[in-house]
């Protein structure tokens, strides 16, 4: 099996996984700010983050995941100058700003166990690391690499480039380039260069999300609050740092410089972004009115949807697409994935009714043995070429093709002779469950559903065809199927 290969894109290329302490992996990622509803890119994000946190856990690395929650310092228009997000939500709603942060943070966490991701192994806010991060603007301004300019303080960009470091290197952003964008703000004049960026901001006496520091009242600047948290918890080097394509420039280029400028050491070893979301091929964003939230999508209640989507078919559909694709939402994909989520569904749930049956006079198929061998050894490549969902995908489609060639009586379980089949088995719902994260979303009436199963077959027996077709559409309405088979009568998910 070949080794885990990463994308990193501060390198830009497929570099070979060494974790700095194995078996030990330490993986941050940034979380939302939480102002409002989780948007349909950040759960994108989230996903693969989640995706990679089962997979590194399942070849048997014990991962650290932290993810935070912001909750102060993220200005509107993401800048250092503005209203803070959660600040403007308080005062127009006029509420305290933690009750903004609370009742958001618990729409975060309700969607996220919606799309069944696994809670990440902390999750700080920024609030609650203020000591920290008030130490590292002090740390840094004795290091000689920021100042403070009428209460605020600035990271200095050219002196840290003139002592060796080069910001702009995981954008892949040219200095010169960068000045030369650079348009005049509000506040500007503060700063010794138009690419500084604020570590700490005065608050103006509107400002209500305020703490008392050594430059005055004020609050800490958006990027330095996931370097004070990802280096209390992961250490000054750490494996893993994911987000969003968005938030390369200029957030994760900032870390990057206040890490070295706090530790002399490059922070991260393996930086990793997920890409953008489109609608029928246009960017997603609200200003074009073709956002639409999870509970939208859920409920089918956007004008763009053409009926419902249940929250296992856009995971399906997200980890369709590789992570560092594009992916165009459209009815016609959702659609084609809500189909190829049951197809899927279903054999997960026939693979656990099935047994091995052994049967000394059937010969095991060695063509069959190595189509799934060689099926369940490409879901490994797959994984291990830079999380490449979507050809992993593909093998559980080869694995499901003998799952019911089984269930349909097409073939015996001892043509694949019993160590193939309880390959087979193991391997599919591993793959499906805890490494893609693929769960079930059928009815929890088990009992009803064999009560009703054993009506239809007296029914059938008796003739009493208008109750046969009751039953049906009983099943029907459940968006279920039932499935009258030569050998049994069984229900699944309607395709």
């Amino acid at each position: 099996m070949q080794p885990l290969h990463l994308y990193n894109t501060l390198s830009r290329k497929k570099e070979l996984f060494e974790p700095l302490n194995a078996p030990y992996v330490g993986m941050y990622v940034c979380g939302p700010t939480v102002y409002n509803y989780v948007h349909l890119g950040n759960v994108r994000t989230f996903l693969t983050f989640d995706t990679l946190y089962r997979y590194l856990t399942f070849i048997g690395y014990k991962v650290r995941y932290v993810r935070n929650l912001t909750d102060v310092g993220h200005l509107v228009g993401d800048g250092d100058e503005g209203e803070d997000k959660i600040g403007r939500m308080a005062k127009l709603e006029k509420v305290e700003p933690m009750e903004i942060v609370q009742r958001f943070t618990n729409d975060f966490h309700t969607v996220m166990a919606q799309f069944n991701t696994i809670p990440p192994s902390i999750e700080p806010t920024a609030t609650g690391h203020m000591v920290e991060q008030i130490e590292a603007v002090q740390t840094l301004l004795a290091n000689g690499l920021a100042y403070e300019s009428n209460g605020s303080v600035y990271f200095d960009i050219e002196t840290y480039n003139k002592r060796g470091g080069n910001y702009g290197k995981l954008s892949g952003r040219i200095l010169d380039d960068l000045l030369n964008e650079t348009r005049e703000l509000d506040g500007q004049s503060e700063k010794r260069n138009p690419l500084d960026f604020a570590i700490w901001k005065r608050a103006s006496p509107e400002h209500i999300m305020r703490w008392n520091s050594p430059w005055g009242a004020g609050f800490p600047g958006w990027h330095l609050e996931c370097t004070c948290m990802s280096t209390k918890y992961l250490g000054k080097q750490f494996d893993i740092h994911g987000g969003g394509m968005d938030l390369k420039f200029p957030h994760h280029e900032c870390e990057i410089a206040q890490g070295d400028g706090l530790t002399g050491l490059d922070p991260v070893r393996y930086w990793m972004h997920s890409n953008m979301l489109t609608v029928n091929g246009q960017k997603m964003s609200k200003s074009l009115g073709n956002s639409f939230l999870p509970a939208e999508l859920f409920a089918g209640s956007h004008y763009l949807l053409e009926q419902a989507y249940s929250p296992m078919t856009v995971r399906f559909f997200m980890l369709q697409s590789h992570y560092r694709s594009t992916l165009d939402f459209s009815n016609e994909a959702l659609k084609a994935a809500q189909k190829g989520y049951r197809r899927l569904a279903n054999g997960l749930r026939v693979i656990k009714t099935l047994d091995y049956q052994p049967d000394d006079s059937v010969t095991p198929s060695d063509d069959k043995q190595q189509d799934i061998r060689q099926a369940v050894q490409q879901f490994y490549d797959a994984m291990n070429d830079d999380l490449n969902t979507a050809v992993a995908i593909a093998q559980l489609f080869t694995l499901l093709k003998y799952i019911n060639m089984i269930y349909l009586n097409q073939l015996q379980s001892a043509t694949l002779g019993e160590e193939v089949f309880t390959l087979l088995k193991e391997s599919f719902v591993t793959f499906m469950q805890d490494v893609l994260g693929l769960k079930e979303e059928g009815t929890s009436d088990q009992p009803v559903l064999e009560g009703m199963l054993t009506l239809y077959r007296e029914y059938k027996e008796q003739k009493q065809y208008d109750k046969v077709d009751q039953i049906r559409s009983y099943f029907k309405a459940q968006g279920l199927a039932i499935k009258d088979m030569k050998h049994q009568i069984d229900w699944a998910y309607e395709e």
